[in-house]
């Protein structure tokens, strides 16, 4: 580590203190893991900003346990203290005695020998994967308890109240009449689950993306206007965030809490995300500075992001790679500048080279990317 940059965290830097983590919990800091052992005591020289932090414990008999996180913005030079609860085997809510975090406090030289430094290694691009992520976004869409899990806490419901497909996806947000007698394979999966719903409080509170990508009342023509476009889905969800590059830190943090937390849930909202942000073509050049952020962090998203985990498990296709064929495709059409279109040639590069994907012939329609066909009664 650099000389001047080392006193400078020592100085600037925060330290998370934890009390009594148990040797062998996996705990990890933005995108480092580690093991701990008898002697740790933390993490030191934390650069202020926003940080994710995550840990799994071992249970009794030595398996690891689902992984459970919080995001953290640290002040300068900020002392966090922390207990694990060993009953829980997670780390306590309850306030440390402000008595004994004094004494720490007071013992810094002495306590430093127990924190481990932070891995400055993965600062340059955490900072670019978190950079639009604020602490009102961090209220608004971290779970009511306080923590982001791995594995969601279910408990049982009614048949009425149990959770149902969401229709978020948006290669099936146009409503089909099903044929008469006929059950989709979905319905038929729901009456087998078990009625079940996630525990109140625990579910990230992601902003919903549109059901449909037309307003109520449009005639068969506008649907597949608005079908071709979805600009008018992206401004409605855009009204639910005091500003719009909210919506990029939106994608930051479900994209964190996918990769590093480990959430499903929070990697299908990312997809969808995704999914909307691409199939726009009026608002690249009307929303330029959010599109211009979009590319950054897609960037290090895509690529940080191994590729099995971007195609559908069932069908194989890979929704990203889809979507992206029509983005650039929309960027090419578009009377945007010649930087941002210089900025995309960049990355669409970068991920031919990376995963050997053909962005060649983007004037021809790919099967799910052909015009919607609305029928008529």
């Amino acid at each position: 580590m650099d000389e001047a940059l080392m006193k400078h965290l020592l100085v600037d830097g925060g330290r998370l203190v934890l009390l009594h983590v148990p040797p062998g919990t996996e705990f990890g800091i933005d995108m480092k893991i580690f093991t701990t052992g008898e002697n740790f005591r933390g993490i030191k020289m934390i650069p202020p900003g926003i940080h994710f932090i995550h840990y799994s414990a071992l249970n009794n008999y030595g398996d690891i346990l689902p992984k459970v996180g919080f995001f953290y913005n640290f002040k300068k030079s900020e002392f966090v203290m922390r207990k694990w609860d060993i009953n829980l085997q997670d780390v306590s809510s309850d306030n440390v005695p402000e008595r004994e975090s004094v004494l720490l406090k007071d013992n810094v030289p002495t306590l430093d020998k127990f924190l481990g430094p932070y891995p400055l290694d993965v600062w340059k691009k955490w900072t670019v994967l978190s950079s639009h992520i604020t602490d009102t976004l961090i209220k608004k869409l971290t779970p009511e308890v306080g923590k982001i899990r791995s594995a969601l806490d279910l408990e049982p419901c009614s048949n009425e109240n149990r959770p149902r497909n969401s229709g978020n996806d948006l290669n099936n947000q146009l409503m089909r009449r099903p044929r008469a007698g006929s059950s989709s394979m979905q319905d038929l999966e729901d009456e087998l689950l078990p009625n079940m719903r996630p525990t109140a409080g625990t579910e990230i509170r992601f902003t919903a993306v549109p059901k449909r990508n037309f307003p109520e009342g449009s005639t068969p023509s506008q649907i597949t206007h608005y079908s071709l476009d979805s600009t008018y889905a992206l401004e409605k969800m855009l009204q639910n965030y005091s500003q719009e590059i909210d919506l990029i830190g939106e994608l930051q943090f479900s994209y964190i809490c996918f990769l590093v937390g480990h959430s499903i849930e929070a990697f299908e909202h990312w997809k969808n995300l995704v999914c909307l942000l691409c199939s726009c073509d009026i608002a690249i050049t009307k929303y330029y500075t959010l599109y211009d952020a979009l590319i950054t962090t897609l960037e290090v998203q895509i690529l940080e992001t191994p590729e099995e985990f971007l195609a559908d498990i069932v069908t194989n296709n890979n929704i990203i790679y889809v979507k992206l064929r029509v983005f650039f495709r929309c960027v090419s059409d578009s009377d945007v500048d010649g930087r941002f279109k210089s900025k995309v040639e960049k990355f669409k590069s970068n991920l031919t080279n990376r995963y050997e994907w053909d962005f060649t012939h983007l004037d021809s329609d790919d099967e799910e990317d052909a015009p919607v066909v609305v029928e008529l009664d």
